[in-house]
């Protein structure tokens, strides 16, 4: 099965291109750990799209919650001088999250969307 996942920041420009080449290998791991594939990510400074296959077995809630918990954690500790002046509180990410299906569109497009998300220098 496959989701085009959209998460946001709960600021904005708490994103760089360096937090979201970390983000990226932080969710790919994720992924890995629950037998699914990270087919694609990308975002801007507020916000990341994924495009995640993943096994029926697995609960898209609970896998939502696993990428931005881990992320988050491990996100706020290494960028701590970056993120911290642009957070407040404990969380990175927005308690909401979009998750669309993909059936309507052809694969290929949906995989060009993310590729050309205007991301942070």
């Amino acid at each position: 099965m496959r989701v085009h996942l959209v998460f946001t920041t709960k600021c904005r420009k708490a994103l760089t291109g360096e937090v979201l080449t970390r983000c990226e290998e932080i969710m790919r791991s994720v992924c890995e750990q629950y037998e699914a594939e990270l087919q694609e990510i990308n975002g801007g400074a507020n916000h990341v799209h994924l495009l995640v296959l993943y096994p029926p077995t697995v609960q898209i809630s609970k896998l939502v919650n696993l990428l931005k918990g881990q992320a988050s954690r491990l996100l706020r500790q290494e960028f701590a001088s970056h993120l911290k002046r642009y957070l407040w509180g404990e969380h990175l990410w927005s308690p909401s999250y979009f998750a669309g299906s993909i059936g309507g569109a052809p694969l290929s497009v949906l995989k060009t969307y993310i590729e050309n998300q205007q991301r942070p220098g």
